[in-house]
């Protein structure tokens, strides 16, 4: 039995810091791989919403017949393909963030699949709410495993301790029983 593939769908990241890069996680799984697709994916991005003014949708990256195309734009020589080969995972990578990356991206799929006489087709949309900070925000799962590291850390310190003062009271008294017999 050979082992299969897995498609996982994860979220996101939704900040980024100022300067470095930064993946926008875009994952669609397919159900039957052994039907061929043709896929394309289009990335859409739109600035924060300012009032009651409807932000402007903007094009910024195709995937079509298996050519990553970046399009015109304000991201124009700053985005990568980061996405797999088999276009379950269909992610762009902005290279250095700025501040006006802060925002709502979208992540289009479209796929057709390929039958001899019925082409049906699936298309999911994934929104992705960006945004960009002066510094990495401090993850509370490491702040909060770090604190359990050291509350253990010095619990089985003491309990090591109490069990040495217990073995080495039990060898004493065994000790004094041995000269007491003798």
């Amino acid at each position: 039995h050979l082992s299969q593939p897995v498609c996982v769908d994860v979220p996101s990241a939704t900040e980024a810091v100022l300067g470095k890069s930064t993946k926008l996680t875009c994952i669609s799984c397919m159900k039957r791989e052994e039907i061929k697709a043709k896929t394309r994916v289009d990335w859409y991005y739109m600035p924060e919403k300012l009032k009651d003014i409807p932000p402007n949708k903007t094009h910024i990256y195709k995937y079509e017949n298996n050519s990553p195309a970046e399009l015109d734009g304000p991201f124009k020589g700053r985005l990568t393909w980061n996405g797999s080969q088999d276009l379950q995972d269909v992610s762009i990578e902005i290279i250095n963030v700025t501040y006006s990356d802060s925002g709502v991206y979208e992540c289009h799929v479209l796929r057709e699949f390929e039958f001899d006489f019925f082409t049906p087709s699936v298309s999911i949309t994934k929104d992705i709410k960006l945004k960009v900070n002066a510094k990495a925000s401090q993850d509370t799962t490491a702040l909060y495993s770090e604190i359990m590291m050291y509350v253990l850390l010095v619990f089985l310190t003491f309990w090591l301790l109490v069990e040495m003062v217990y073995c080495y009271r039990k060898i004493s008294k065994s000790d004094e029983q041995v000269q007491d017999t003798a």
